[in-house]
């Protein structure tokens, strides 16, 4: 079936047709022939020929999602968002997994290049990045998302995290915890550095003594770095009552941590995340978090990148969409700290 054969079940012309199968552009059609196109296009069982949309207007009609990370819990969620947004509009997700290998990363780069890709959602942005300089450079329509470049030449979604670091340490102050660290992802990473500066903005906000607030840094958002960066904060003579960590992935290296020398959480030192990751509310204790819109962050960073298709060479906008804490049982008021 053509949509010709669609047009003339519906009576319509086959442009009419065409807006109104199109979800992009159907509300130029009135609400009755939509309807009259829809019904004949699911009677006749037709299918769009992207290709042949393709060829009309010189568009490949896919789009590249780059991750660094397939296995993180973090971006199924945001490529969701990305996907439902997308088909809508008619176009498909080509997702790559770059394993945090910048050699990979511009390999998949230039294959989904290569394949014609309309456009890219990215990732793996680090604070400072050549790849994604060149493809700017190259007029690559591209958004990025979670993850910032310290040059501002991309449009980019990310979370408020200093909106969501500063109401993490104002829970713990709260509680009446006064020696709080911070376990930071990796410095290159915008949401490593971004965070730290927001810990350092809150303790001082809060007029908590620095010597108090030890931080370290994890080398990677995995629980294998937050289990090596806890180890040092924790074998302190005077270990921090509390813990914000740079992400859940490091805290949850951090209740490890924990566990290796009989500490507890929340009684010996409560523990707060940074994402709320599915599952979180299933742990032992609960993990406290700053909540970060996933999904919405992945579905507002493919509606730029659709708006960069269409008007290309429009301003670098950068969205910072809200975090809220989520406070579940991981923290708590600090106890008389136990012998040692």
């Amino acid at each position: 079936m053509t949509l010709r054969d669609v047009a003339r079940a519906a009576e319509v012309h086959p442009g009419t047709a065409s807006k109104a199968l199109n979800e992009a552009t159907r509300d130029r059609v009135a609400p009755g022939t939509v309807r009259r196109v829809l019904a004949a296009a699911e009677r006749l069982g037709y299918q769009p020929n992207t290709f042949a949309r393709g060829l009309r207007t010189r568009r490949s009609y896919a789009v590249g999602v780059v991750l660094p990370d397939l296995a993180n819990p973090l971006f199924p969620p945001i490529v969701r968002g990305v996907e439902k947004l997308l088909a809508k509009a008619g176009y498909a997700t080509l997702i790559v997994d770059t394993d945090n290998d910048p050699a990979a990363e511009e390999r998949l780069l230039a294959m989904l290049r290569a394949r014609h890709a309309d456009g890219f959602i990215i990732a793996t942005a680090r604070r400072e990045h050549p790849v994604v300089e060149k493809a700017v450079a190259d007029g690559v329509p591209m958004v990025l998302v979670n993850r910032l470049t310290d040059a501002a030449l991309v449009p980019a979604v990310a979370g408020d995290e200093v909106a969501g670091i500063s109401s993490a340490v104002e829970h713990l102050v709260s509680l009446g915890h006064r020696r709080i660290g911070h376990l930071a992802g990796p410095q290159d990473l915008s949401t490593g550095f971004g965070r730290y500066r927001a810990f350092l903005d809150a303790i001082q906000r809060f007029e908590l003594a620095a010597a108090d607030c030890p931080i370290a840094f994890a080398d990677a958002y995995n629980e294998a770095a937050g289990l090596q960066a806890a180890r040092g904060m924790l074998a302190a003579p005077v270990p921090p009552t509390a813990i914000m960590a740079g992400n859940d992935l490091i805290a949850l290296g951090c209740l490890d941590a924990m566990a290796e020398v009989g500490l507890n959480c929340p009684a010996d030192v409560s523990v707060i995340g940074f994402n709320d990751l599915p599952m979180l509310a299933r742990l032992d204790p609960p993990l406290t978090t700053v909540h970060l819109p996933q999904e919405d962050i992945g579905a507002e960073a493919a509606k730029l990148l659709l708006d960069c298709i269409n008007e290309p060479g429009g301003s670098a906008k950068r969205l910072l969409l809200p975090c809220h804490l989520t406070v579940r049982g991981s923290t708590a008021s600090p106890m008389p700290p136990r012998p040692r």
